[in-house]
């Protein structure tokens, strides 16, 4: 004869089984915000997946039971995210010393290439390049705390978790990290001003006008490139109005069939220069006092996958 089992095992599995579907349902529905978040923290959309992943297989290698455990997962999720990122901008700093050239931040396009939501970074002001190239300037825990408090308002005591620091220490991380963001001039520039700036630079540059150029730059612009020993760039910042319409001309003699079309960089109005329907390059801007005061052009082709 079979044994049957009793209602009440029964019922527990059941009641097990759904508990786990729950605690499925909740831990994925974090994913889209640890993108953000790690994106934001290490600038770079591919290192952010990996962070994420990473964390996701950790939760995965537990047993049912240690997950059961958790009394957030979402909070796990997060504070597991956030050591990952913090140890990969550890190591990050090392890299970016061997890095050939300047480092620029991964670009991102108004519509992402991942078709699944849940992997689509945000597009808002602590996307904007110039933002993205002062959080470089932090160091790794000033860069996580800041992130972690300022942008997604996580408390004190919840970063001292990540950081590895005492409330008070991250506090005083996010306050360190803040006089760089003032010092720095972050501009704020409508995106609607900024448009009409970036399409009348455009037009100059097509048109080879460079008085026009000049007048569109503010005299101590910079322009930087990024091309990552790969392509070819300009290995330091380009500096003053009239050397970065100069070497905009030196751009258009040596990309033949050179077209630069309007599209959102970071969400705000940037360029990309294609050449054969091919993207070679990604410009982003920062306006202030209706002229540019910086660019940052991203050649790097291992950046420009999403782009292609």
């Amino acid at each position: 004869m079979e044994r049957s089992v009793p209602s009440h095992t029964f019922a527990l599995s059941i009641v097990k089984q759904s508990m786990r579907g729950d605690i499925l349902r909740a831990i994925m529905g974090e994913r889209r915000q640890l993108i953000n978040m790690a994106y934001r923290m290490l600038g770079s959309v591919a290192e952010a997946e990996d962070a994420v992943s990473e964390a996701y297989t950790r939760w995965y290698a537990m047993s049912p039971e240690q997950q059961e455990a958790i009394e957030t997962p979402g909070a796990w999720l997060t504070k597991v995210t956030g050591r990952i990122c913090l140890d990969v901008l550890g190591s990050a700093r090392a890299r970016r010393e061997r890095y050939v050239g300047e480092w620029i931040p991964e670009p991102l396009p108004e519509r992402q290439e991942s078709t699944d939501p849940a992997d689509r970074i945000t597009l808002d002001e602590s996307i904007n390049m110039a933002f993205l190239v002062v959080l470089e300037s932090m160091t790794p825990a000033e860069r996580v705390a800041f992130i972690l408090h300022d942008v997604f308002r996580y408390s004190f005591p919840e970063v001292a978790e990540i950081v590895g620091r005492t409330p008070g220490a991250c506090r005083q991380l996010a306050a360190s990290a803040r006089r760089r963001t003032r010092a720095s001039h972050v501009p704020t520039t409508p995106s609607a001003d900024q448009a009409g700036i970036v399409r009348d630079f455009k037009r100059a540059w097509e048109a080879r006008d460079i008085p026009s150029l000049v007048g569109l730059l503010d005299p101590n612009a910079t322009a930087t490139s990024d091309g990552g020993g790969i392509v070819n760039a300009a290995l330091r910042p380009i500096k003053g109005a009239d050397d970065i319409a100069r070497y905009a001309m030196w751009i258009s003699d040596r990309v033949g069939g050179m077209t630069l079309l309007e599209r959102a960089v970071n969400g705000q109005p940037g360029l990309i220069l294609q050449r054969d329907g091919v993207t070679v390059s990604v410009m982003a801007f920062a306006v202030e006092n209706h002229r540019i005061t910086h660019m940052w052009a991203i050649r790097n082709p291992e950046k420009l996958r999403p782009w292609t």
